[in-house]
């Protein structure tokens, strides 16, 4: 059974720690093989064949949100009250690893890039993988209210099967807004999204 553990301190002014802790006795053969319903992230050797742009540390949103599971809103935590959805602060990522080191050498590796950011109290730079054209107004929240759980999916595709994100979607492409509003028979009046 797994069992959620909290841990008090060590991250900002007196942040939490989420841990994932194994209850039971079990043996680490055992504790290690996923859910029967999770998604398996598949080990990389190569990245280079990869759609989407090279960040500065190769984050994987197959194993966050897909493997792990975990909610978009967790890392983008401003998506559902402001009109940007937001990077993740470092602070969000130490969060978990200041604890967590990896499994493998690659994600060692990434994490160790990571935990240096943090220690030097430096900003990772990530590459922006999606832009919308500046004479459009897109406020995420509104859309995340009104398409509910699937809402990241309609744009960004499906990011838990996605070792890097890449554009799946030209959200800069007019048809495409246009065909999901006439789909959804909501306003397309050019005021809503061009001001």
């Amino acid at each position: 059974m797994r069992t959620l553990a909290i841990v008090l301190g060590g991250v900002g002014a007196g942040g939490l720690v989420a841990l994932l802790a194994l209850g039971g006795s079990r043996t680490l053969a055992q504790t290690t093989q996923p859910a029967a319903d999770s998604v398996r992230a598949p080990v990389l050797g190569d990245t280079a064949s990869l759609k989407g742009p090279r960040q500065p540390i190769f984050f994987r949103h197959d194993i966050h949100a897909g493997q792990f599971k975990m909610q978009c809103q967790y890392c983008h935590y401003s998506v559902a009250v402001s009109a940007e959805p937001g990077i993740p602060s470092l602070q969000t990522c130490m969060g978990c690893h200041l604890a967590i080191a990896g499994t493998d050498s690659s994600a060692k590796n990434e994490i160790k890039k990571l935990r240096q950011a943090w220690n030097d109290r430096r900003p990772v730079e990530w590459v922006r993988v999606h832009t919308l054209a500046r004479h459009a107004h897109f406020p995420h929240q509104r859309h995340i209210k009104a398409l509910g759980p699937n809402a990241c999916t309609t744009c960004h595709g499906d990011v838990t099967r996605m070792p890097q994100v890449f554009r799946v979607n030209n959200i800069n492409n007019m048809g495409f807004c246009i065909t999901c509003h006439l789909e959804r028979k909501v306003s397309r009046d050019c005021s809503v999204c061009h001001y």
